[in-house]
């Protein structure tokens, strides 16, 4: 029978609490030999050798696909990111042979001027459901019709990127911080990219180093800059050596605290974070990663071996997740997704609502649907698990935590409504309450959905009960009976 190997690069050391009984040894060290040479005799001292644990074994159904659609690939070939990089499905015909594509989804592929390029690694592409269209990973790489309708309010750069940039490819919208674009190329495209008006443009990774010159001496020149996140595109596309001629550079500038990198790689190409990676990063810390997570299918056991490595090697991780309909705005989806991160060492950073580009609509939830999802989370896990619902404000606006705008929204109409100072304000059962009474009860503003036994003054239970307000998904937390609100609408 056939054994699949790793490169030996992958190859971890025995962990030192194997015992020799789980070894497989051509010889065992004889522990009753003693050290000492005595003279004129000398002792030869066997040497144990260990069968090597692999650190980058297939999961079956990585193993299965590979066999299948690339019979002549070697283990080892795939599991080499080059590799994959080479061999990534980007037409039509490529993919119809690995999934049975629904008439909207070869529409959406033949394409048209502007549309984000088709390109998916094998490696991802073995995730993806053969007979099921409506598999959220899938939806979220295979173009569909509804990419070719735009709705009001979508643009091309709805975060207003290219209007900070203080040169092509460094934005500078922060006083601390910039985003340098060191790249257009991903191994994967998503559809509902942010970036999709520039990434995919060439054929292969980008290398603009005049371009990065001039990006690194604006950093060097400006002193308040002490945070730099490189994105693109994706960072973790380029090779060692280039990646680590940036992060060297930069680690130069005194006034540079923190680097960052924002990737998919550890999700759609995990082949990419190899020892050698991991080394060379070591070199440049406070390093810190944010990884694109978007759904519980992707937590596999090459994902999993890839953030550890990254873990291991000191580098803090956080998950930028995009909410997104029918894919994972439910709160059973969401919270598989952030239980599965911290068990693989990755802190669940940011929620984003899906920024407005061109064709993206069918992507798009209310804003109340994410908020729900937090809502569901909080007090019901560690608040590890729970990430910052944001919207990225269209035109340059900055990130917004929607948790925090909705309770100063909150509080500020039960002060209007009600005509009470914010410090007459209390929260009692399922009410707001404010010190202003009604025929002689205190009035405030009922909380649907919350466990409460507080009833309104006609003796019904709390509820939208004040005539013609419609208070339908306002939502609050208590914390030790004071004033901790968080709402919904």
């Amino acid at each position: 029978m056939k054994t699949e190997t790793a490169s030996t690069e992958d190859v971890k050391p025995p962990s030192p609490g194997i015992g020799l009984k789980d070894v497989q040894p051509e010889v065992l060290y004889d522990f009753s030999l003693k050290r000492k040479h005595h003279r004129g005799k000398k002792k030869v001292i066997p040497i144990r050798k260990i069968q090597p644990i692999l650190r980058s074994a297939n999961s079956a159904r990585v193993s299965t696909f590979r066999k299948q659609f690339f019979p002549n690939t070697t283990p080892m070939e795939w599991n080499d990111w080059r590799w994959q990089l080479g061999h990534r499905i980007r037409d039509i015909h490529t993919l119809s042979r690995m999934l049975l594509l629904s008439d909207d989804e070869q529409l959406g592929i033949t394409g048209f001027p502007g549309q984000i390029p088709l390109a998916i690694t094998p490696y991802y592409a073995s995730l993806l459901e053969r007979e099921n269209p409506s598999q959220p990973l899938r939806r979220t790489v295979v173009p569909l019709v509804a990419e070719r309708f735009f709705s009001p309010g979508e643009r091309e750069d709805p975060l207003g990127e290219e209007h900070d940039s203080a040169l092509p490819g460094l934005v500078h919208r922060y006083p601390d911080r910039v985003l340098f674009l060191v790249t257009d190329f991903c191994s994967t495209y998503c559809r509902y990219c942010t970036r999709s008006r520039m990434v995919g443009n060439g054929k292969g990774p980008t290398f603009a180093k005049g371009q990065w010159e001039r990006a690194i001496a604006y950093i060097e020149n400006t002193p308040a800059v002490r945070d730099v996140l490189l994105s693109g595109g994706d960072p973790l596309t380029m090779p060692d050596e280039t990646l680590e001629w940036l992060l060297s550079r930069l680690r130069t500038i005194r006034h540079v605290e923190l680097l960052r990198i924002g990737t998919k790689a550890p999700v759609v190409l995990p082949q990419r974070i190899t020892p050698a990676l991991t080394r060379m990063m070591k070199k440049y810390h406070p390093l810190w990663i944010s990884v694109h997570f978007t759904h519980p299918d992707e937590l596999t056991p090459e994902t999993t071996l890839a953030c550890e490595r990254l873990a291991d090697a000191g580098i803090p991780l956080g998950s930028q997740t995009v909410l997104l309909s029918g894919i994972n705005d439910d709160l059973g989806t969401m919270q598989t997704l952030v239980h599965g991160l911290l068990k693989i060492r990755v802190k669940p950073y940011y929620l984003y609502q899906c920024d407005p580009i061109l064709g993206s609509s069918h992507f798009r939830t209310p804003v109340s649907k994410g908020l729900e999802i937090i809502r569901g989370l909080r007090g019901y896990t560690t608040g590890y698990a729970v990430p910052t619902y944001v919207i990225d404000a269209p035109g340059g606006g900055g990130k917004m935590d929607m948790q925090c705008l909705h309770m100063s929204l909150m509080l500020r109409e039960v002060v209007e409504k009600f005509r009470c100072s914010p410090n007459m304000l209390w929260a009692d059962r399922g009410m707001i309450c404010c010190s202003r009474t009604m025929r002689g009860k205190p009035i405030g503003i009922p909380i649907p959905g919350m466990r409460s036994g507080r009833k309104d003054h006609t003796g019904r239970q709390a509820g939208a009960w004040r005539k013609g307000a419609d208070y339908e998904g306002w939502y609050y937390l208590r914390s030790s009976g004071r004033l901790s609100l968080q709402w919904i609408r």
